[in-house]
């Protein structure tokens, strides 16, 4: 037997004294009802001490302390070395700070793979939410700004009208018109350089002769806003006529001779401008109000006005070329 249970065997109270206890109902009822009789004849065994009383107390409360080390005793051996089904801590890994890292220790106490443990995030009690009132949005406005307004270009042309308000016609800035005086109000037009670039009338009566020539036109285009009292429609050209006659004095069979060409720039009909051999013809157009002509004025002093063919046809690539055909395309009757 080991030693613990023999102290714990030697202070069991049921052992060191196996007297009974009197009985106190017995004793009591006896005295009150019995003849009173005192004795001393009970064993002296029979009687507890106080002495042997206080070592009794004194026993019982050593085995109860020694009890209570050995149940401690047996919690905490228990407690150390556990159950063997105790699933292991989770795997602790420590990173180090400084350059050469320091491999993670996990300790595995059984072949299991080792749980991965999910920290419960403690639930927090959020106290009433109060939602400030929203400022009502106020939709942004553009700022206004004027239309742009697109440059206004640059006047390239002006309009001269005739007296009697039937005829007018576009010309470029910078020319100017003069007008002359008497029955056939005619108008000059004067370049910007002064020189006198074209002539036209309106409202005159009509004249003149003609004859035979052969013609080479060279631009031609039909005027928009004129037409004759015949309805006949009316063009601008740049041509050449060349006088064809017989010398005087040669055999009536003679052929023909041809006059250098004499260039005109103007308005006519268009029967009246026809290429070959043809008549001269006539740029007089006849209008509700009278006649009208429109002609591009050459140097006089210059005859012909142009040396070669080849030299009109390159004046048709100039400025001023298309300044007085697009003058004379404005002409309008109204």
């Amino acid at each position: 037997m080991d030693p613990i249970k023999n102290q714990i065997s030697a202070i069991d109270p049921l052992t060191i004294d196996p007297v009974a206890e009197p009985n106190g109902e017995e004793a009591l009822h006896k005295i009150l009802s019995g003849t009173t009789v005192f004795s001393d004849s009970r064993p002296i065994a029979a009687v507890t001490s106080l002495e042997q009383r206080r070592r009794r107390k004194a026993q019982i409360a050593g085995g109860l302390l020694l009890g209570a080390a050995a149940v401690t005793a047996g919690v905490l051996v228990a407690a150390n070395f556990g159950s063997i089904n105790t699933a292991p801590a989770p795997a602790v890994t420590v990173t180090s700070t400084e350059a050469t890292p320091t491999p993670s220790v996990s300790v595995t106490p059984t072949p299991t793979p080792t749980p991965s443990v999910t920290p419960t995030a403690t639930p927090t009690v959020a106290g009433p939410i109060i939602t400030p009132p929203v400022a009502p949005t106020v939709p942004a406005v553009a700022p206004t700004t004027a239309p742009t307004q697109p440059p206004v270009p640059a006047a390239t042309s002006q309009t001269y009208t005739f007296p009697d308000g039937h005829i007018s016609f576009t010309y470029p800035v910078g020319w100017t018109v003069r007008p002359e005086q008497g029955p056939s109000a005619g108008a000059t037009i004067l370049d910007a350089t002064g020189a006198e670039v074209a002539f036209m009338n309106s409202g005159f009566y009509g004249d003149g002769t003609g004859g035979p020539v052969t013609r080479t036109v060279y631009d031609r285009a039909v005027v928009p806003g004129l037409t004759d009292t015949s309805g006949n429609p009316v063009e601008f050209g740049f041509a050449a006529n060349q006088a064809r006659y017989v010398p005087y004095g040669a055999p009536a069979d003679s052929a023909p001779v041809l006059d250098p060409p004499s260039y005109f720039m103007d308005l006519r009909i268009a029967s009246e401008l026809q290429p070959g051999e043809t008549g001269s013809g006539s740029n007089q157009i006849l209008m509700p109000n009278g006649y009208m002509s429109a002609r591009v004025i050459f140097d006089i002093n210059k005859q012909p006005a142009f040396a070669t063919p080849e030299a009109a046809k390159a004046w048709m690539g100039s400025a001023q070329y298309g300044r007085l055909k697009s003058m004379l395309l404005s002409v309008s009757y109204k």
